[in-house]
């Protein structure tokens, strides 16, 4: 993996941070004309990327993110993406009002999963957007085509085993407010969610059955961003904050006050509890964690995206920490690193 190109969905269009050869870094400013709801990048080839936007459909970059060229569903706005590890040229993406679609050609055609609309309740509903819900959080898994799992922004939690001709209702344990939704890189057993009232569900049997460990979380109950480290699933993180602060329960979430999330990121290791992390790291956060981040070749490595924009890596499995050189200007829910 390139290590030295970082991109983020930001207040308009991609943020893009490189390494330049003298040790400096170059941040700068992509698809200005956009509203980036998502990325997504491949697994196989790490110049290719995929964006979601609002109202303008799915955008593929092949050279890391400097150049963007429309690929599909246009009029759609795309909330959320998923590469096949197995099929790299299969690409769900999931979108605002709620349904689903597949491209099995790299995203030149896409079809609707027609039956994914039929999960639809009368008490779906979004409360950080005004209208319908959305497919926030999409994952295929790495060893099954097949198998694919949605979470509704807030909905339930729905999975499919023939590449989204049909699905099963609410997977129970887990939360119905999904953020954040991600299969282990290599192991296809294990599925892990970041979400709302119950901050982190976890499953180890292919998203069948779903487990939500509290132990260690306290109050820190409004869960957003999971990721799990390469080499051991049972090793996984997700980043945190109270619900709500009295006497301002009227308000929306704690974590989502820049300035003031009262955030944390927890690591949890086996049948452990889960830690809150220390070691440089900010305590609490004043900017949440809207994206975790692994690397596949980096067993151990971690990168926290911050809603202002800072990244934050740690090498150890979260042990201690350092701010990297530069700042995205502002970090919604995407960071992918390439």
């Amino acid at each position: 993996m390139n290590a030295q190109v970082f991109l983020a969905t930001s207040d308009q269009g991609v943020t893009r941070a490189e390494l330049q050869a003298d040790g400096q870094w170059r941040v700068e400013q992509r698809l200005g004309q956009y509203k980036i709801c998502c990325l997504a990048s491949s697994l196989c080839d790490e110049t290719v990327v995929y964006a979601g936007t609002r109202d303008n459909g799915v955008l593929r970059s092949s050279d890391s993110g400097n150049t963007w060229t429309p690929v599909g569903l246009a009029g759609n706005t795309v909330k959320s993406i998923a590469i096949c590890k197995a099929h790299p040229a299969t690409i769900y993406a999931g979108t605002k009002p709620p349904a689903l679609y597949a491209s099995h050609d790299g995203g030149t055609t896409w079809t609707e999963l027609e039956s994914f609309r039929s999960l639809r309740r009368w008490f779906w509903f979004t409360p950080a957007e005004p209208g319908d819900p959305y497919v926030m959080g999409l994952a295929v898994s790495p060893t099954d085509p097949n198998l694919v799992i949605a979470g509704i922004e807030f909905g339930g939690m729905f999975r499919s085993t023939d590449g989204g001709k049909t699905w099963q209702g609410h997977l129970q344990g887990t939360s119905r407010d999904c953020h954040n939704l991600k299969f282990h890189h290599t192991d296809g057993n294990w599925v892990y969610q970041g979400g709302g009232g119950w901050p982190a569900a976890v499953s180890a049997d292919r998203g069948m059955t779903w487990t939500q460990p509290r132990k260690g979380l306290a109050w820190s109950l409004y869960g957003m961003a999971c990721a799990a480290d390469p080499a051991d699933p049972a090793i996984w993180y997700v980043s945190a904050a109270p619900h709500a602060v009295f006497p301002e329960l009227h308000k929306m979430p704690r974590g989502h006050f820049d300035g003031e999330a009262n955030a944390f990121i927890f690591r949890k290791r086996g049948g452990g509890r889960w830690e809150r992390l220390a070691g440089g790291l900010p305590q609490p956060l004043d900017h949440m964690a809207y994206a975790l981040v692994t690397d596949p070749e980096a067993p151990g490595h971690l990168y926290a995206g911050l809603s202002n924009g800072d990244v934050w890596h740690t090498a150890d499995h979260g042990d201690s920490w350092r701010q990297l050189p530069f700042n995205m200007t502002r970090i919604q829910f995407s960071l992918i690193k390439l």
